[in-house]
C-alpha cells in the first residue's frame, strides 16, 4: 500500500523481522531496506543499502543502520556505514546520500550526524517517534535531524491508544495488546534540497502535516 501509494523505498529497523512474511518478501522487493549492520553470523535477507534512481536520472543511495545503545545486539554501526560510504562516494557514484540511523539514544544519532558530516547528503533518525527541534545543516554541508517523528496519531503514547501503555506504566501489568490510535494523523518528515554538483544539502526543513502538532509546511522558493 506504501508504494502504490508513492513512495520511493522503505527503511525498516528493529522490527524488521515482526511479521514473518517479510523474511521472504524482502528478498524479491528490493526498495524494502532493512538494517545494514546485523551481525556477520545472521544471514539476514535483504540489503541494508541500496541505489535508486530518480525520475529525473540521479542516484540515491539509502541506507539504514541499527543503533547500540539500549537496542538488540548488533555489529557497530560506523564501520558498516563507512564501509558503504567508502565504496559508494557522494558526489562520484551518487548523487545524493540518505542515511536513516533508527537508534534509541540521541546522543548516537548526533554523533553519526558527525560522522557522515560532508560524505551524506541527510542522516535522519528515527525509531523514538517524536519530531525533533534540531533540523540544521551541519558544519560539512550534510543536512541533519535526530529524530523526523511518527506519522501517527499524537492524541496517543507513540502512535498507540493510550488505555494499554498507561496501565502498564501504572500497575507493570499487561492487559492484552497494543492498539494504534485512530484519530487524525499527522505526517512528519524531513524536506532536503541538494546541491547537483556535490549531492550536499542546500535546504532542510521539518515537514508536519494534519492532526494536532504544529504544521510545518516547506515553501516552494521563487526560481531565480
Amino acid at each position: 500500500e506504501l508504494f502504490m501509494a508513492g513512495a520511493d523505498c522503505l527503511t525498516l529497523g528493529n522490527h524488521s523481522w515482526d511479521q514473518r512474511e517479510a523474511l521472504t518478501y524482502i528478498v524479491r522487493e528490493p526498495r524494502l531496506i532493512r538494517p545494514l549492520n546485523y551481525p556477520r553470523l545472521m544471514d539476514a535477507p535483504g540489503a541494508g543499502a541500496n541505489l535508486f534512481e530518480t525520475h529525473g536520472g540521479k542516484t540515491v543511495l539509502v541506507m539504514n543502520i541499527l543503533g547500540r545503545i539500549h537496542m538488540d545486539p548488533m555489529d557497530d554501526p560506523f564501520s558498516a556505514v563507512e564501509k558503504e560510504l567508502a565504496a559508494c562516494p557522494l558526489g562520484v557514484a551518487a548523487d545524493a546520500i540518505i542515511v536513516d540511523i533508527h537508534a534509541e539514544a540521541t546522543s548516537e544519532k548526533m554523533a553519526m550526524g558527525h560522522f557522515c558530516d560532508g560524505r551524506a547528503s541527510l542522516v535522519v533518525g528515527t525509531h523514538t517517534h517524536v519530531p525533533t527541534a534540531d533540523c540544521q545543516i551541519l558544519s560539512g554541508g550534510t543536512a541533519y535531524q535526530t529524530d523526523a517523528g511518527g506519522c501517527c496519531d499524537y492524541d496517543s503514547v507513540i502512535g498507540n491508544d493510550k488505555e494499554e501503555p498507561l496501565r502498564r506504566f501504572t500497575t507493570r501489568l499487561s492487559g492484552g495488546r497494543y492498539v494504534p490510535a485512530h484519530g487524525p494523523a499527522t505526517v512528519c518528515g524531513v524536506y532536503v534540497e541538494t546541491d547537483d554538483r556535490t549531492g550536499l544539502a542546500t535546504r532542510v526543513e521539518p515537514i508536519r502535516v494534519g492532526g494536532r502538532l504544529s504544521q510545518t509546511v516547506p515553501g516552494l522558493r521563487a526560481q531565480s
